[in-house]
């Protein structure tokens, strides 16, 4: 028996070069593991959309598939879209398991690339020095989501002792602008924004043209493809497909059972 197929869900953007991370994305996941079959879908304004890759899998064959949403501003709770989507390709496909995955979440790793992002930035920028950042994140989904990023904002200062706020385009959080006018209030003026975004879609750009327009002497790139973001993916997909396992089956014997959970183990 095969591993359940793994579909990455994100939002798409009408820039070629946010839907361009995840095709990228499923790219490095197949050349690590080239036995799994990995889609990406996009919930909204540009092809492909997840009834279209559900549709194409159960064409294939495919019985099993495991959604892995792309957000990294929730813990558990999902966009209210992307619920509403899967529960309508259950009721499309009833033939079919399908399971939803945790997002992928504020995880601490992700404050490695994102040093990583913000270095390359300063260096386009000539800045040679920084006291003061800002973590820009994607609007915060939930109250653990809201949480746990004013954690990793304070997980980060910490690292640089640097004093740090975090900022989205949410109400639940300072605006760009009016972080970067707090830490000017400071006495802080050169003022480093890291993005803790996945891609740059339209909500990032615009964020982004804020803070530079509000004085950050940079702006850096979204975290993009990274082996953190592999990992996380993969472990997320590994989590939820055990799910999916049938329990009266595993109940018949030990012989049954291995298959399947070596070909699910075998990504994580």
């Amino acid at each position: 028996m095969t591993a359940p197929a793994l579909v990455m869900l994100t939002h798409g953007s009408n820039d070629p070069a946010a839907s361009e991370v995840c095709h990228r994305l499923r790219y490095a996941l197949q050349t690590v593991r080239p036995n799994l079959e990995i889609q990406a879908a996009f919930i909204d304004q540009c092809p492909p959309s997840g009834p279209q890759v559900v549709a194409h899998l159960a064409s294939r064959g495919v019985t099993e598939i495991v959604f892995v949403p792309l957000h990294i501003s929730s813990v558990t709770e999902h966009h209210p879209v992307v619920t509403t989507l899967v529960s309508q390709m259950r009721q499309t496909h009833p033939e079919l398991s399908l399971a939803l995955a945790s997002p992928l979440g504020p995880e601490a790793a992700l404050l490695n690339p994102l040093d990583d992002r913000l270095r390359s930035a300063l260096g386009m920028a000539r800045a040679t020095e920084i006291d003061g950042l800002v973590l820009l994140a994607e609007a915060p989904i939930g109250v653990r989501g809201l949480s746990m990023l004013s954690r990793r904002a304070r997980q980060w200062g910490a690292h640089h002792r640097l004093p740090c706020i975090l900022a989205s385009d949410d109400p639940s959080t300072p605006s760009v602008a009016a972080a970067i006018e707090t830490l000017n209030a400071q006495g802080r003026r050169h003022i480093g924004v890291g993005s803790f975004y996945l891609c740059p879609n339209q909500q990032f750009e615009s964020q982004a043209h804020i803070a530079l327009r509000g004085g950050a002497i940079a702006v850096s790139a979204p975290i993009g493809i990274d082996d953190v973001v592999l990992d996380l993916i993969l472990a997320r997909y590994a989590f939820a497909a055990m799910e999916l396992l049938d329990h009266d089956n595993l109940s018949a014997g030990a012989n049954a059972e291995v298959p399947l959970i070596e070909a699910i183990t075998a990504v994580a």
